[in-house]
């Protein structure tokens, strides 16, 4: 009995020290494995030597200045066109009644399907000196030259971000007006207040710091974009990492230069974060009580016909001329298509992010469930680490993973750790679950949220507890929200350029580098049609978001 008890008395008192060890490492290790492409470049700065410091003076002297002057101009252009444009198209169809107000609600989402680098291929291929457009003024009205500006330049980039990048502020705008702008508007009106003056003082303050969250979002797709840079020419931070790390083989530079893009990131999340936090103001539900009983403004004749411009004019430049730009070169080379490829970069995209998907969801729910389970200082920093991904550009994903690979490759060939990362799928999924992850979990926590602690404290009482919990209580609840994170992440993986450009295994081509490749060869009869399914396959989670806010 002795024996017994001094056998089984170690394990009654190692099991929950175990149960509670195993989790906590197995957080360590994700949050490790997700952040490791930040840390690696932090670390970067440690293997500096004195022909390093000299490439670095030289880069300062010459290229630095002219990425940092065009990231600048080209932030700070793109910051006010998506502010206007997602401001004013919001304050339209949240403020005002007109006809075709329901239909603009919805369409006004429909760029976000729309990568930017192919709204980028389909205007350079529409109006460019060589294009349709341009050649047939030449021929109907016998003029020479050239008769529009370049396409391929800083204020064609500006106009492409835009129009393709709008979304995200007349999402969050048009969230934060209508809790509470329309009830205000209709007070404000009531103490006599004229129309200009309750769109200035009420509606505009009231949606600020959503405007700010949003210009911060667009402005990460633009610094984390490589595509349209790449194509029209501008030299970006994204497109000088690509240039010194694939063209002079400098990983130093390459590395230093996504240190500043990291900097820049860092500014904008701050910004980000700052401006949410502004936005959860008081709004109960009594306030949305008293928007639904007041209605929009009533617009008739000219102001209408004027809110109805203001909201058809960006889809028609974000998503319907782009569209119908692409479908015009399709058409001419129908007979030409290899199908046969196109089923193979289908299969190469739709294998990667399903295999992403899985993995990048299951982490999400594992991190989600692990902070609901034990909400401790811990998990609550392992979620928001993940958290930052998102905010990682692809192009500073890239160098932070290949620059471990070669320390570890020079430090033990014989391990072929180069091989495993950049000839096999191992790479690119893990680029794609460091900078997706942060998009399931963001999806699997807003389930969380909408269920009440006190079904854990009642399944607990009944015995059910860990994995049972997640199985039995949780799963049920959050299958919509896991399948829309799935969605997401999908799409997204689909869609990215900049890491799959670089770490993609031998012969397995996407949608989204052969339409890279494929335009920038001047071969845009033949980029159309993959960039016509990435179109399509955009919708998706276009045509839920529009659901979800129908049923708001």
């Amino acid at each position: 009995m002795a024996f017994c008890r001094l056998k089984t008395a170690p394990s009654f008192f190692l099991g929950p020290m175990l149960r509670r060890f195993i989790p906590s490492t197995l957080l360590l290790f994700l949050v490790l494995v997700l952040t490791l492409p930040v840390l690696a470049i932090m670390l970067s700065w440690t293997q500096l030597d004195s022909a390093s410091w000299d490439i670095l003076r030289e880069m300062a002297r010459t290229v630095l200045p002219d990425y940092a002057g065009t990231t600048f101009w080209l932030c700070l252009c793109v910051a006010l066109g998506v502010g206007f444009v997602g401001m004013g198209t919001a304050a339209t169809v949240t403020l005002f009644d007109f006809p075709g107000r329901r239909t603009f609600e919805w369409a006004l989402l429909l760029p976000l399907a729309m990568p930017a680098y192919v709204v980028a291929y389909a205007y350079t291929d529409f109006l460019q000196y060589a294009g349709p457009l341009q050649s047939w003024l030449r021929a109907s009205f016998d003029l020479q030259g050239r008769l529009l500006p370049e396409v391929r330049s800083l204020s064609g980039a500006v106009l492409v971000f835009t129009v393709a990048l709008y979304p995200y502020v007349y999402l969050l705008a048009r969230t934060a007006l209508a809790e509470r702008a329309v009830h205000l508007m209709e007070a404000a009106r009531l103490l006599g207040a004229p129309l200009s003056r309750r769109i200035r003082e009420v509606a505009l303050p009231l949606a600020r710091p959503a405007v700010a969250a949003g210009i911060a979002l667009a402005l990460m797709e633009t610094l984390a974009d490589f595509g349209v840079s790449s194509y029209f020419g501008i030299q970006t931070f994204t497109a000088g990492i690509y240039k010194a790390w694939l063209s002079m083989d400098d990983r130093m530079a390459a590395a230093q230069l996504a240190t500043v893009l990291l900097l820049f990131v860092a500014v904008l999340l701050k910004i980000e974060q700052s401006a949410q936090k502004r936005m959860r103001f008081a709004g109960g539900r009594g306030d949305r009580a008293g928007a639904a009983d007041a209605s929009p403004t009533r617009l008739h004749g000219q102001r209408a016909a004027l809110a109805w411009v203001v909201c058809a004019l960006p889809i028609a430049l974000g998503f319907v001329l782009p569209v119908v730009f692409m479908l015009r070169p399709l058409q001419a080379g129908w007979d030409d298509l290899s199908w046969l490829s196109f089923v193979e970069w289908s299969f190469n995209s739709i294998w990667l992010a399903s295999l992403t998907t899985v993995l990048a969801t299951g982490i999400a729910l594992t991190l989600a469930f692990a902070l609901r389970h034990r909400p401790h200082g811990l998990n609550r920093a392992a979620v928001q680490l993940v958290s930052l991904g998102y905010a990682v550009p692809g192009a500073v994903i890239v160098v932070g993973l290949l620059l471990p690979v070669g320390w570890l490759q020079a430090a033990a060939p014989q391990t072929g750790v180069g091989f495993w990362v950049t000839a096999t799928a191992l790479g690119i999924v893990w680029a794609y679950l460091v900078r997706f992850c942060a998009v399931a979990l963001q999806s699997v926590q807003s389930g969380y949220s909408r269920i009440p602690s006190s079904l854990d404290d009642s399944a607990r009482m009944l015995g059910t507890t860990g994995m049972g919990l997640l199985s039995r209580v949780h799963w049920p609840l959050l299958k919509r929200s896991v399948a829309a994170a799935g969605l997401l992440v999908f799409v997204d993986v689909m869609k990215e350029l900049p890491a799959t450009l670089v770490l993609r295994p031998f012969n397995s081509d996407t949608l989204a580098v052969v339409t890279y490749q494929l335009a920038r060869d001047e071969r845009l009869t033949e980029a159309a049609l993959p960039a016509l399914a990435l179109v399509l396959v955009g919708l998706l989670p276009v045509a839920l978001l529009s659901r979800t806010l129908r049923s708001r």
